[in-house]
């Protein structure tokens, strides 16, 4: 497994942040990931990947808060 990014979308307007995650997500070869930083869980963009996504990302909590949660998605 290479170096990881990490995605710290905290910062950036709602409104924007799951296009910049999918965009993220489909530059991705297979077996590659990053690490999403976001501040309440992402469970929603979880039920968005289960449905445009099917079947070609793994999804793994490294950090389940109270305040930060952390993600590592990746491209199967």
């Amino acid at each position: 497994m290479s170096n990881e990014n990490e995605l710290d979308i905290r910062p950036v307007p709602p409104a924007k942040r799951h296009p910049m995650i999918f965009e993220w997500f489909d530059k991705l070869q297979p077996g590659e990931g990053f690490v999403l930083i976001n501040d309440h869980d992402p469970k929603p963009l979880f039920y968005q990947f289960q449905a445009e996504r099917t079947g070609t990302f793994g999804w793994d909590y490294l950090e389940s808060g109270p305040e930060t949660w952390r993600v590592r998605i990746s491209r199967s």
